[in-house]
Formats: structure tokens, sequence, C-alpha cells
């Protein structure tokens, strides 16, 4: 779910132009977990093939993230997550009974005929399995987009390769990703979209909305190492953090004390014993330097094989979708072939 950290930030809300030929590490698990949540019909149920294979992740990859692509001239580069580390069980656990929970919600909504409530219920019932991250590596292959498998959490190698210069800025809505140290976070990097306000019973438009880094150290007057410290007080997919402590107490407990080693004891004794593994997970992440972010050539053979014959996709709409990738590549082969001759 992610470190509750937005009270203590400003982010700069941008247009898709504003992004244009940009590039991007994007979290897959986070991007096609949205996909799952919200391509569905109007009665809440997730897309699937005539065999009753979901099929929602593929629809936003192939229609929607393509667009990305064709029209704001994007890069971008899918990062998975690769083995969870074991402090995350709990956590996995927990939104294992969450889905159960809102699975059981959605069938009493749909029961009592309330499909407003139904669709709102069904966004949470989806489930990112291994087969379906592995079907979205087969598409990205298909349709030449770069995919890295990260040896642990994707965010972690999202943020090192924005860290090195690879990508501008770690596409994901989760703000973790601050905590391995990304210097530009973007979140919502969606063609449409809207972000639900449960406290005002309502919703927003979806904007793009850029998070620095360093902004947000400067805006406190925090390194990253409190930051982490203050996430662990608050809460992290690795541990429930401090009754009653949000983002502004821990910001104070932190300033006040330096470090949590420094915290009346008080508090400290309610952090997990192992706090010191949780603080390196986000500081010391295992990382790759094995991959290849080239984009490759389109194969629109095996994308029709796999779409259109194994999993029942408009060959027409498929075949568009190729030909608006193909005519972006050799648009940008122009302007770089233009860009030389220029000198």
């Amino acid at each position: 779910m992610g470190v509750k950290l937005a009270p203590l930030i400003t982010p700069q809300v941008l247009t898709l132009e504003e992004l244009r030929s940009r590039s991007f590490a994007v979290d897959a698990a986070n991007q096609l977990h949205q996909f799952l949540a919200l391509i569905r019909t109007p009665d809440g149920i997730p897309l699937k093939d005539r065999n009753g294979r979901i099929t929602s992740h593929l629809v936003g990859l192939l229609y929607r993230t393509t667009r990305l692509i064709t029209e704001y001239d994007m890069k971008l580069i899918f990062v998975f997550d690769g083995k969870p580390p074991d402090l995350k069980s709990d956590e996995i656990t927990k939104r294992r009974e969450q889905r159960k929970r809102a699975e059981r919600e959605y069938e009493e909504a749909v029961a009592k005929g309330d499909m407003k409530t139904a669709w709102s219920k069904a966004v949470g019932t989806g489930r990112l399995t291994k087969e379906m991250a592995q079907e979205a590596q087969q598409v990205l292959s298909y349709l030449g987009i770069p995919y890295i498998q990260a040896p642990g959490e994707g965010e972690a190698q999202a943020a090192y390769m924005v860290q090195r210069g690879e990508a501008w800025a770690t596409a994901s809505r989760d703000f973790d990703t601050l905590l391995f140290g990304t210097p530009r976070l973007l979140r919502y990097l969606t063609l449409t979209g809207r972000k639900r306000l449960p406290s005002k019973g309502t919703s927003v438009p979806l904007e793009p909305e850029l998070i620095d880094l360093h902004k947000v150290f400067a805006d406190n007057g925090i390194n990253r190492e409190q930051l982490v410290d203050m996430a662990l007080l608050i809460g992290t997919d690795f541990n429930a953090g401090v009754p009653q402590v949000g983002p502004k107490t821990a910001l104070k407990l932190i300033k006040e004390n330096n470090s949590l080693e420094n915290l009346p004891s008080k508090i400290l004794e309610q952090l997990p014993p192992n706090y010191h593994k949780i603080r390196r997970i986000f500081l010391d992440h295992p990382i790759t330097d094995e991959y290849d972010i080239t984009p490759e050539p389109i194969d629109k053979d095996g994308l029709v094989e796999f779409l259109c014959t194994e999993r029942g996709f408009s060959e027409t709409r498929v075949l568009n979708v190729i030909d608006r990738l193909m005519k972006a590549k050799e648009g940008q082969r122009q302007q770089s072939l233009d860009s030389w001759t220029r000198g």
C-alpha cells in the first residue's frame, strides 16, 4: 500500500504535454494493479477472454500504455518485482484479507442491485498473479518496450535507474519509491482516470504529479535516512508503525531526536525489534546492473498470434496499435537523423 507521506509533500502538477519525450522507469506491479482495478465492465467484472482468463492488464498495456508512447513520445521501461523480502509476508497476508473482504462486499452489493457500490468494491478485488506478470512481459516484448526483472522490490531498481540517469523519473503511485532514493517520482502517469476522495465522498480527475526528492528534504529539513526513520514510525509495508503517529508527528519526533535510536523509550519500544533490518531494506536494497533498456523491434506476428489468436483481441485494433507504434518509431528515427545532420 505504501507509506503515507502526502501531508509532508507539495507535488508539482503537470500536464502530459509537459512530460513529452521524458523517460520513465515504470513500477510494473503498480501499473498493472491499476489496470486490473479500473479496466472493468460497468458491473465491476474484469475483462476476460473466451476461456475466462482475465485480460484487463493486457488491454491496459496495449491501448493505454502505447498511447503515451505514440502521442507523447515517452520512453517507458517497465520494472517488475522479484522475490519480496521475508519481512513483507505480513503485508501480503493483509492485502489478501482485504481482497477477500472486498469480494464479499462486492457480492453483497450485487445481490442488492446496488451496482454503484458493487463497482467501487470490485476495484479492490484485483489480484496480480505470477502468470499475469509473465503475460505482461510477453506483450511488452512483442511491442518492443524494454522491461527489467528486479532481484527484489521493483521500486528500488527503478530508483537506481533514475539515480544513474537511465530514466528521468520513476512512475509509481506509491511514495515508497522516495524511500528507495528516486530523485524524482511521477505519480498518475495515465491518460484518463479519477482519484477517489473517500473522506469527501467524491473523486477528482487524475493529473500527473511530480515530486522532487531533494525538495522534500529541503521543505522538511531532513535527509533520506531521516525520511526512512519517519516512515518506520508512520508504518510501511514491513511494519505497522507506532499508534497515533502520523506524518507530521513523525517529522516532529525525528527533527527533535535526529534518529530512531534517540527517541524516548516509550516510543522506541513500540517499534519492532528488527527495525534496523527494515531500515536497511530501503537504504541498501538488492539491485542489478545486468539489464538492457534498448527498445527492440516490434514483433507484429508474435503480438497478433498471442493477443488475437490466443486471447481473442480484435485483430483490426491490434494492427492499428502496431501501425501507430511503427510510425512513432520512424518519426523518432527521423528526428535523430535530422539532429545528426544539423551537427
